[in-house]
C-alpha cells in the first residue's frame, strides 16, 4: 500500500498486486476511486463538481464507489460522508479496512473492507453497517458504483422459456420510478440482458430494479468489461419493491448498484453485503 495524491485528493491509498490497482480515499467517503488494469485507464467515474444540498449539508458523490443504506429517503441517505474515515491496511491480505465516523442521524457506522486477489483482476469489498443507536432499524447495505461514461451496463435475464404448462408464474419483476421512461432510446430490452446505454446529450434520469437471480451485474467500455458479482439471497426481501440490482443515468452519470436483504437490526448487531468485482479484456 502506498498512500499518493489522486486528481485534486489527498491521502489517498493504493493498492496493487501488479496487475490491477484500486486507489481508495481516506479524506472523506470512503471512496473507491479508480479500479483499472496495471497503466490502464480508470473504468470508474469521476465527478468532483456535483452536490446534492441537503438539511444535514451538502453531500457529494465524488464518484466511484461508495456506501449508502437502502431505502433510500431524503435527507437522511444523504448525510454528507466528507470527514476523514480510519483505516488499517492487512500486508499479508492485501487489504484495506476502512472505518466511517458514526452517523449521527441514522446512528450507524459503515466500514468497508477492499481485498486485492494475489493475482489477476479480482477485487473483494465486504460492506458492513453496525446499529449504534439505541433502538431498532431496519435497513439493508446498499453498494453504488459510478463508472465512467460512454460505455453500457447491462442485467442478465432469467433464462428464456416459452410458453408451456412450466412456465406459468413469473419469474422477475422490474422496478420503475416515476421518471423511468422505457420508451427513452438509451434502454434495450433483449432476452438475454436489459441494457443502459450512456448519451451524455440526455441529461434526464432513468432508473430501474430487478430481482436478480444471476447474481451479477456489468458495463462495457470501450475494450474492457466490469463485472461485479453478489449472492442472491432466495429468502431475503429486498428495498425498491424487492430489487437487489439497479441501474441509473443521467447524461454522463451512470451507476451500476447491488442491495443486500433487509434486516431488522437490534442495537449492537451489524450486517454485511459482499461483492467481488473482476475486470477483463474483450
Amino acid at each position: 500500500m502506498e498512500i499518493i495524491r489522486f486528481h485534486d485528493y489527498d491521502n489517498c491509498l493504493r493498492l496493487s498486486n501488479g496487475e490491477v490497482e484500486i486507489i481508495i480515499s481516506s479524506g472523506f467517503g470512503p471512496r473507491i476511486l479508480a479500479y483499472n488494469f496495471a497503466g490502464g485507464e480508470n473504468v470508474l467515474g469521476l465527478h468532483p463538481d456535483a452536490k446534492v444540498e441537503t438539511a444535514l449539508g451538502v453531500f457529494k458523490p465524488y464518484g466511484g464507489h461508495r456506501f449508502w443504506i437502502a431505502p433510500e429517503n431524503m435527507p437522511n441517505t444523504y448525510a454528507p460522508d466528507n470527514s476523514r474515515v480510519e483505516f488499517e491496511f492487512d500486508e499479508k491480505k492485501n487489504s484495506l479496512r476502512l472505518i466511517q465516523p458514526i452517523e449521527n442521524v441514522s446512528g450507524t457506522q459503515k466500514e468497508m473492507t477492499v481485498a486485492l486477489a494475489g493475482k489477476g483482476s479480482g477485487v473483494f469489498i465486504n460492506h458492513r453497517i453496525t446499529n449504534l443507536s439505541d433502538r431498532k432499524i431496519e435497513l439493508a447495505p446498499w453498494a453504488l458504483t459510478i463508472m465512467r461514461g460512454g460505455g453500457e451496463a447491462f442485467i442478465p435475464n432469467e433464462p428464456f422459456a416459452p410458453y408451456g404448462p412450466e412456465t406459468l408464474l413469473p419469474i422477475r419483476n422490474l422496478t420503475v420510478w416515476p421518471y423511468t421512461d422505457l420508451s427513452d432510446r438509451r434502454w434495450k430490452f433483449q432476452n438475454g440482458f436489459i441494457r443502459l446505454k450512456v448519451d451524455e446529450a440526455k441529461t434526464d434520469s432513468q432508473k430501474i430494479g430487478v430481482l436478480n437471480k444471476q447474481g451479477w451485474i456489468g458495463y462495457d467500455l470501450e475494450d474492457v468489461r466490469f463485472i461485479k458479482r453478489f449472492e442472491h439471497c432466495e429468502k431475503g426481501v429486498y428495498p425498491d419493491m424487492n430489487s437487489n440490482t439497479e441501474l441509473y443515468v443521467a447524461g454522463n452519470f451512470i451507476e451500476i448498484e447491488t442491495l443486500a436483504p433487509l434486516s431488522m437490526l437490534e442495537p449492537g448487531q451489524s450486517v454485511e453485503h459482499i461483492e467481488r468485482w473482476e475486470l477483463n479484456e474483450k
